[in-house]
């Protein structure tokens, strides 16, 4: 529900404007008002699973973020569907990290782990994918207002599994930590919005600029106050571990990477090669089901070459097929120039999200498990905003005036892909940097161990 939302909505916007009558400027906070909202609130919803009980934070996330579901697909101006698209952000930013600290708390650490969170990245994964094509789908044959009614039949259900299947986990006691709480969103909705703005006006508009100071003050008073606090909403030590540093940094690169796939790759197909958004949403369809099939393998190949090994082959993957399709020009053939190296970008994808998901939470006790779920999903929706603003800023700096018709287009679009690609090269370095490498350093002589 979460992950399709964030897609389903990016079809669907053209007959949005025209239902509801959106200007060319209001129409971007269709999803700006869903990705502040999450992002910004994220941390604090983490930290309220861990003090209020996660199933019962659960509960209200999914009440939230059904409720406002209907309310967008009864939605009948602009201003209402806005509102409830914020507040949907706020379930979300809820949902995210307690469905994440509730796995991390079910399973323990190992084999069973490493086979919940597969699946809960394959849902991500695919959930990604599937919602462009069911966003084209619906805008074009019923109403994009089905993308958003289709969660309510879902969440009651949810509702109802949550109570018969999920036992209430542990409340902490203590201070609930206010000042974190309100400088981390007050720092992660600034920095995001910034980030989110610089993609519509650029990073010489003084809104941005001023927006993105704002948000890294907030983050400075946030640290300084988590450092002094006896009970904080994200325990700095989270950092300590070289390991859940080098997942956190390179996610938000992954991140970054695929959210600018999936914005210039509809490009490419609707703006250069003509699909309409159906035929551009089944053009997804190369990458969708090599992630479904590499996440149910992750716990196969895990056990194989190990978290970070598999997660080095990923992101080498991912490098390749998004290096490939950065080759692609306005005479680029669908099947040689987008499907095949798509193929490589969803075997990479489904082979990421799970080892990354893993190594972000290595190590973290039951207690500091909401928190530290937080931080892997605050890197996520941080990494993404960060990520495709910066490549829309090398799209931008691509345009030219030595291209005719449609290569103009088709020139920057590439040039922003390379640019992705460049960002998973980055990615593998770091993994290789700070997983891959000490585990290596630290491993015995084949000879030692045989002897002992």
């Amino acid at each position: 529900m979460i992950v399709l939302d964030i897609s389903i909505a990016i079809t669907g916007l053209p007959k949005i404007r025209e239902d509801l009558a959106f200007s060319a400027t209001g129409l971007s906070w269709v999803q700006n008002a869903y990705m502040l909202s999450f992002g910004g609130l994220l941390m604090l919803g983490a930290r309220a699973g861990d003090v209020f009980g996660r199933r019962r934070m659960f509960l209200i996330g999914l009440v939230l973020f059904t409720v406002a579901s209907l309310a967008i697909g009864l939605a009948e101006m602009p201003a209402w569907l806005l509102a409830a698209r914020a507040v949907q952000g706020v379930g979300a930013a809820i949902l995210a990290p307690t469905v994440l600290a509730l796995l991390s708390t079910n399973f323990p650490e190992g084999a069973a782990r490493t086979r919940a969170l597969a699946y809960y990245s394959m849902v991500a994964g695919v959930g990604s994918s599937l919602g462009l094509v069911l966003g084209g789908l619906f805008a074009d044959w019923i109403s994009w207002r089905v993308g958003f009614f289709m969660n309510v039949p879902i969440g009651i259900a949810l509702m109802l599994a949550a109570g018969r299947f999920l036992t209430e986990t542990e409340r902490r006691s203590g201070a609930f930590d206010v000042v974190g709480a309100v400088s981390s969103t007050l720092g992660m909705t600034m920095l995001v919005y910034g980030m989110v703005r610089s993609a519509e006006v650029g990073w010489s508009d003084a809104l941005t600029l001023s927006a993105i100071a704002a948000g890294l003050f907030f983050l400075v008073v946030f640290v300084l106050n988590e450092r002094r606090v006896q009970q904080p909403i994200l325990p700095l030590w989270l950092f300590a571990s070289r390991e859940r540093s080098g997942a956190y940094v390179a996610r938000m690169l992954f991140v970054g990477s695929v959210m600018g796939f999936f914005f210039f790759t509809t490009q490419l197909m609707q703006g250069v090669l003509g699909y309409t958004p159906l035929q551009a949403g089944l053009g997804f369809l190369p990458m969708t089901v090599p992630t479904f099939a590499a996440a149910v393998a992750v716990p196969s190949f895990t056990r194989h070459l190990g978290n970070g090994g598999l997660l080095t082959l990923a992101l080498a993957f991912l490098a390749a097929g998004m290096l490939w399709l950065g080759r692609a020009d306005a005479e680029t053939s669908y099947v040689a120039g987008i499907a095949l190296p798509m193929i490589l970008i969803g075997f990479g994808n489904g082979f990421a999200l799970g080892p990354l998901t893993v190594a972000g939470v290595a190590g973290v006790a039951d207690k500091d498990a909401g928190a530290a779920s937080g931080l892997v999903n605050v890197a996520h929706q941080l990494g993404g905003s960060l990520g495709l603003a910066i490549l829309v800023v090398v799209f931008a700096a691509a345009r030219t005036g030595g291209f005719e018709g449609r290569e103009p287009l088709a020139h920057q679009i590439a040039t922003a892909i390379t640019g992705a690609g460049v960002m998973l090269v980055l990615a593998l370095v770091l993994v290789f940097t700070l997983i891959v490498w000490p585990r290596m350093a630290v491993r015995p002589p084949i000879a030692s161990t045989i002897q002992d």
